[in-house]
């Protein structure tokens, strides 16, 4: 089937609309807007701290940090995951700068996810993954 430029414009129009209505009824809207507006989305040169893990879904989260004094000064996060795993991550490290790292390593999957206003549970992983990923950045910064 031919469409012309306008024709196509539409349909993509039309299906970005149905997919975001979907993604309604099924996410938060703070999950919506944290994977839709991942601002700490990223990599830092020479952290002070790092991790990478692969999650049971196959999806990669790594995590970046500055410390100073061991307050987290700056993080970023980078996924290959789903939007449910970009939130995930973007809340967390954003939740997580400013703090004490002893205080960062005891935040639980649990605690993100109510910060998330809470995933449906075939994404609850997205939330262990993250806060994986950020206890062992800080595990290899003590190392």
């Amino acid at each position: 089937m031919y469409y012309n430029d306008k024709d196509l414009e539409g349909w993509v129009k039309d299906l970005q609309k149905k997919i975001e209505k979907e993604e309604e009824q099924i996410y938060s809207k703070t999950v919506i807007e944290e994977y839709r507006n991942p601002i700490n989305f990223g990599t830092i040169k020479k952290p002070d701290a790092y991790a990478k893990i692969k999650g049971p879904c196959k999806d990669t989260m790594k995590i970046y940090l500055k410390i100073k004094n061991s307050i987290i000064t700056k993080a970023c996060f980078w996924t290959d995951g789903c939007g449910a795993t970009i939130a995930a991550g973007n809340r967390l490290v954003k939740i997580s700068l400013g703090k004490n790292i002893d205080e960062v390593s005891k935040i639980s999957n649990k605690e993100l996810i109510e910060s998330l206003d809470g995933l449906p549970d075939e994404h609850i992983h997205c939330a262990k993954l993250a806060t994986d990923t950020i206890h062992k950045a800080i595990k290899n910064y003590h190392k």
